[in-house]
């Protein structure tokens, strides 16, 4: 390192200019910057007096280029308020008007959308420098933002899109850089001199999050195949001492796109045909803890491990293989065994801890409730598994109005109840009775009013359609959802 690190020269300490990161920085747990890193401000200046002033209550007419007012706006024409936006240096200055506005609206709504709780430590927002590096993830980071700022204006009971008066739109922008980052994607992947595979692996780790806001059945599990792919191969170190080293930064997010990638495809695989997806073996450092600051869904790993264990058992009854009935009793025993497991499971001993972990955010009775959501449908799905493995229909009508009535004390925590998507589809899946099952639609469109993620809108129109067809035999679910047409990821 040719010159002391930002970082030190902040703390007023003498830079040790070993390496970089530093020595020092290393030590303290910092980030270690080379130079002044790109803030993020309340307002369209750090000081002075715009200082807090966001582009909704200023008539600069610089903020109106690029058809901003036409392209973003409410119906009056405004521009919408935006917490903060990047001051307009570095990398960042020498975007277009349309690509800051989309960035600024990633880290203002998309970086908290998909994060139990919104944090300084928050990997989505980690990822918005790597971005300014890179064009293909950058392109993935703009497609997410355009496209949850066109379901913004949709209603969960009609999806049209009426485009707002003016030369260009957010639909067309949505499309325009999910094309550009699938482009760059597979420009990347066929290159292979290519050092990126960092910034590839996350691209394509967005792309899955497009498609819930998308859809919820376009090519998730592709991309998810995808990612697990690449993250299979040894991913070079960041070089010491280079002009853009992210450092632990970079680690950090490996960390954390392998866990929600185990996460995902725990959780997906549920409802989609057996053996659809390959299993992923989870790595991860030896300092790894979980903590939610860095959670997509905040459903306890413990939890996550049983739930894959129970999906397993479930693909081995479909298999075409005979199995005697000694390898049966083994399959059923270790599923009683494993149910007994979840239901011993202490919510509020694993909120606590994980608690410990965190900067402080949240409060141990909602996390406990989050994860008794998980827990519960944990126990219903392994139940179904054990009913199919020994021939037996149990009735679960008291897990399923216990379910229902832990989703409901989550109505109120907004960032909470963006995480319990899979537990309402559980319950919904279950329930018998008219009055339940309207009270789970409703869910259902609350959930589409936390996120704009339109796998809320299909997972209603999937349960309908199941309700109709059941006829009273919906432990069978466990097989006949995933052979729906389509592969849903209904989280």
């Amino acid at each position: 390192m040719e010159e002391p690190c930002y970082t030190c020269r902040r703390r007023r300490i003498r830079c040790d200019q070993s390496r970089s990161p530093c020595a020092k920085c290393t030590t303290s747990g910092l980030q270690c910057f080379t130079s002044r890193p790109l803030r993020w401000v309340a307002g369209v200046a750090i000081r002075g007096k715009m200082r807090g002033v966001s582009f909704e209550n200023t008539s600069d007419d610089s903020t109106k280029g690029a058809s901003a007012q036409n392209q973003f706006g409410p119906k009056d024409g405004s521009l919408p308020a935006v917490v903060s936006v990047f001051t307009a240096v570095g990398p960042f200055g020498q975007l277009d008007p349309v690509s800051r506005y989309y960035l600024d609206y990633y880290n203002d709504r998309i970086c908290k959308l998909f994060i139990v709780y919104d944090s300084e430590k928050n990997p989505f927002r980690a990822l918005i420098s790597l971005s300014l590096l890179d064009r293909t993830l950058l392109k993935s980071v703009l497609a997410l933002a355009a496209r949850h700022r066109v379901n913004r204006d949709c209603s969960f009971h009609d999806l049209t899109i009426q485009p707002p008066p003016g030369p260009a739109n957010a639909q067309l922008d949505a499309l325009r850089f999910k094309y550009q980052a699938i482009q760059g994607i597979s420009k990347d992947l066929g290159d292979s001199t290519s050092g990126k595979k960092d910034t590839t692996v996350a691209s394509i780790f967005l792309l899955i999050f497009l498609d819930l806001l998308e859809s919820g059945s376009d090519r998730w599990n592709v991309h998810l195949e995808g990612a697990k792919r690449l993250m299979d191969f040894n991913l070079p170190e960041p070089r010491a001492g280079s002009r853009h080293d992210p450092g632990q930064t970079v680690q950090e997010i490996r960390n954390f796109l392998a866990s929600q990638i185990y996460s995902i495809e725990t959780l997906g695989g549920t409802f989609v045909r057996p053996k659809l997806l390959s299993q992923f073996d989870l790595l991860r450092g030896p300092q790894f803890q979980e903590t939610v600051e860095q959670s997509f869904l905040g459903c306890p790993e413990y939890l996550l491990d049983a739930i894959r264990y129970l999906s397993a058992r479930r693909d081995a009854i479909t298999c075409p293989e005979r199995h005697d009935d000694s390898t049966f009793s083994y399959f059923v025993e270790n599923t009683v065994m494993m149910i007994d497991f979840i239901q011993q499971f202490d919510c509020s001993v694993w909120a606590s801890s994980l608690l410990l972990n965190t900067t402080g955010t949240g409060d141990i009775g909602s996390l406990c409730t989050l994860a008794r959501t998980y827990q519960i449908g944990a126990l219903i799905y392994g139940k179904r598994v054990l009913g199919a493995l020994t021939k037996e229909c149990l009735s679960l009508e008291d897990l399923v109005q216990e379910l229902i009535d832990a989703i409901s004390s989550l109505q109120d925590d907004n960032a909470l109840y963006k995480c319990i998507l899979w537990p309402i589809f559980i319950a919904a899946l279950e329930c018998h009775q008219p009055e339940q099952r309207e009270t789970l639609l409703c869910y259902m469109e609350k959930f589409w009013d936390c996120t704009s993620c339109v796998n809320a809108i299909n997972a209603a129109k999937i349960i309908k359609d199941h309700w109709e067809k059941s006829d009273g035999a919906s432990s069978q679910w466990i097989f006949s959802i995933g052979y729906l047409g389509r592969d849903w990821l209904l989280i």
